[in-house]
């Protein structure tokens, strides 16, 4: 049986306090589990109607905590000491946007549960990159020895890693805008910011607002603490000038950095740390593509400040074996490479898979817009034999899109893998990396990876693979 959790010294009362949590996603369940172990009264609700949201609801009043799905209930929020949202509940959000409500102070999951951490928090953001190099540190870190959890936006929420495992060593955290962008003491020892490119246009207003939430990792850090900011980007320097107090580290793939990572004739390497020189030739990572040199940096610099050192970083990094739903190659048959790239959920994360493989590509592409075009793909279209528009954005694709190359409306992913069987040869990729979210047809990225895997090996059991 779990302990009463406490707050670290200086975090908000919660004992005694009222509490509202919105979403009933792993998120909003494990924080209101968290703060009704911390003796809070909590009122937990999802507007949604589904299986998932009854049946979270149901587990959680079986713990004894007022739940609800269906609804939510504004007058109960409106009368909570504070609110706490789901990483996956916009800003804009109705229920968020109601007067009673907006007049309360509203925070993050991961802000909540950073009041009960004991073990210092490494975070990673970024518009692209994120998973992969949040679950490459921590599997630095668990391969180095040192007890860490990996959690945030990953599908393990920070909530739950503080609960379940208040005694590891370190938190390492995958943090999103949104997470970010209700943050009130929220302070990583150890912050990574990958890149900042157009994303959630259909929440932002515009860029500007988007890079406001994405600067705010930064702003509780002291003097005792370090940012890592990518040198490849140089609107990251002038975005985070002034904020927070962190020692500045950079990472680059192609220039030398004063204090930092960089790719030493071809070598990852660190230089100006208490740990320097080369670590790893970049040829001995497993994961493919050029951007995973950059997150294998930013990750071999993270572990670093996290006191690790050169032999264990580059045992780690060479035995990652990579993220689920992002490149990853669900089948090879008849000479057809089957990859999920579900987590590709914006248009610069497509377009870095796109620019991942030299062979004539099946791209599978569409799902909830997100407020970006999607004529920046056309370039990388060349070697596609065909694009597969799928959900509400498929329109939209066709229209950017079919000026470059053959583009199929085919609605749903059923019917595009069933196409693809079609069109792909031997020698092919078929690659679902569809630049929007999921939200259309799917709960998240990985209920539609789990389902393309669904599909690409039942069609192969039934002797309906690719390469015909």
């Amino acid at each position: 049986m779990m302990g009463v959790p406490e707050p670290v010294a200086g975090s908000p009362r919660v004992a005694g306090a009222r509490a509202a949590v919105l979403g009933l996603g792993r998120s909003g369940v494990a924080a209101a589990r968290l703060l009704s172990r911390a003796g809070a009264e909590v009122y937990a609700s999802d507007s949604g109607t589904g299986d998932r949201a009854r049946a979270a609801a149901g587990e959680l009043a079986r713990e004894g905590i007022d739940a609800e799905a269906g609804r939510h209930d504004v007058a109960r929020i409106a009368a909570a000491d504070f609110v706490v949202p789901s990483p996956g509940i916009p800003p804009t959000a109705p229920v968020l946007a109601d007067p009673a409500v907006a007049a309360r102070p509203v925070f993050a999951e991961i802000e909540v549960a950073s009041w009960f951490a004991r073990a210092p928090i490494a975070a990673i953001t970024g518009t692209n990159g994120k998973t992969t190099t949040t679950e490459l540190l921590g599997h630095v870190a668990r391969s180095a020895g040192l007890s860490a959890t990996v959690a945030g936006n990953v599908g393990f929420a920070f909530s739950a890693a503080v609960l379940e495992e208040p005694a590891v060593a370190w938190h390492v955290l995958e943090v999103s805008s949104f997470q970010l962008s209700r943050i009130a003491r929220f302070r990583p020892r150890v912050a990574v910011v990958l890149n900042l490119t157009p994303d959630h246009l259909d929440v932002y207003p515009d860029m500007a607002a988007y890079a406001r939430d994405k600067r705010r990792i930064a702003e509780n850090q002291t003097a005792e603490d370090d940012l890592c900011l990518s040198g490849e980007d140089p609107g990251l320097a002038e975005l985070y000038a002034g904020v927070g107090a962190a020692r500045r580290h950079a990472f680059h793939r192609t220039r030398r950095v004063e204090r930092g990572a960089w790719l030493d004739d071809g070598w990852i390497a660190l230089a100006g740390e208490p740990v320097e020189g080369r670590v790893l030739p970049a040829e001995r990572l497993r994961i493919p593509g050029a951007h995973n040199v950059q997150n294998a940096l930013a990750a071999a610099l993270a572990a670093a400040l996290m006191g690790i050192g050169r032999e264990s970083i580059a045992e780690g990094l060479a035995s990652f074996p990579g993220v689920a739903h992002r490149l990853e190659t669900v089948l090879e048959e008849k000479g057809v490479r089957w990859v999920n790239d579900s987590k590709a959920t914006n248009v610069d994360s497509t377009l870095v898979a796109l620019q991942s493989f030299d062979a004539p590509l099946v791209v599978i592409l569409g799902g909830r817009h997100k407020g970006s075009p999607y004529a920046p793909l056309a370039p990388h279209l060349g070697r596609a034999r065909a694009v597969l528009a799928i959900g509400e954005a498929a329109p939209l694709v066709a229209r950017d899109l079919g000026g470059a190359t053959r583009v199929d409306v085919v609605e749903t992913l059923e019917r595009a893998v069933e196409r693809a069987r079609g069109v792909a040869r031997e020698g092919d990729v078929v690659l679902l990396s569809p630049a929007c979210s999921s939200y259309d047809q799917f709960s998240d990225y990985a209920q539609r990876g789990e389902r393309f895997r669904e599909l690409v090996l039942g069609g192969a059991r039934n002797g309906r693979g690719g390469g015909g």
